[in-house]
C-alpha cells in the first residue's frame, strides 16, 4: 500500500492567504481551506497547532513575500539608489502582493497585534527608503518627505480613481513616482 502524502504546509498558508485576500480574517477557516485543498482538515493539525498557528505562519508569509523578498530582490541586480528605488516600486506593483498588502492592511484596524507587525514591518520598508533617498538628497525634511510620498503611492495607487487627462492612473502614479526620484528636484 502506498503511503499517503500529506499537503504540504506551505499549501495551507497559500490557501489561507488567498482566503484573506478575499475575504478577510474572518474568511480563513480550517474547514474551509480543507475543502478548498480537496483534503481533510485533520491534515492541518500536522502542521498546525490551531488556527492562531495557521494565522501568525501566514503572517510570516506575507512579510517573507512582499517585504524580505522584494527589498532583496531590490538590492541584487545593484545598481545606484534610483534604480534600486525605482526596482523596489515596480517589484511592490506585482497585483498578489499588492492585495495581500492590502488585506493585511485591513486586518489591522481590527485586530492589535496584526497592527503591532503591520507598523514594524511599514517602519522598515520607509527605513530602507529613507537610507536610499539620503544617498542623494541631502535635506532630512526632504529625504523624510520623498520617502512618505513613493511610500504612499505603493500603498494608495489602487484606492485612486481620479481621472488624469492623457493618462491611466498607472501611468499617473508612474510619472509622480519618477518626479520623486529626481535627483534635481527642489535644487
Amino acid at each position: 500500500m502506498p503511503a499517503r502524502t500529506r499537503t504540504p504546509q506551505h499549501r495551507w498558508v497559500d490557501a489561507g492567504l488567498d482566503a484573506l485576500a478575499e475575504g478577510g480574517p474572518d474568511a480563513v477557516r480550517i474547514e474551509v481551506l480543507a475543502a478548498r485543498l480537496g483534503v481533510t482538515k485533520g491534515g492541518f493539525y500536522g502542521h498546525f497547532a490551531d488556527r492562531p498557528a495557521l494565522l501568525e505562519a501566514m503572517l510570516d508569509a506575507w512579510e517573507r513575500r512582499c517585504t524580505d523578498a522584494v527589498l532583496a530582490e531590490a538590492e541584487a541586480e545593484g545598481g545606484d539608489a534610483v534604480e534600486r528605488l525605482r526596482r523596489a516600486g515596480q517589484l511592490s506593483h506585482v497585483a498578489d502582493q499588492h492585495r495581500l498588502d492590502l488585506a493585511v492592511r485591513e486586518w489591522a484596524r481590527r485586530d492589535d497585534a496584526v497592527a503591532e507587525r503591520l507598523r514594524r514591518v511599514d517602519d522598515r520598508r520607509m527605513d530602507y527608503l529613507r537610507g536610499l533617498f539620503a544617498t542623494f538628497v541631502d535635506d532630512p525634511d526632504e529625504v523624510e518627505a520623498r520617502s512618505t510620498l513613493m511610500f504612499s503611492l505603493a500603498v494608495a495607487r489602487h484606492f485612486m480613481v481620479a481621472h488624469h487627462p492623457g493618462r491611466s492612473t498607472r501611468e499617473a502614479v508612474s510619472l509622480a513616482g519618477e518626479h520623486l526620484l529626481r535627483k534635481d528636484v527642489g535644487r
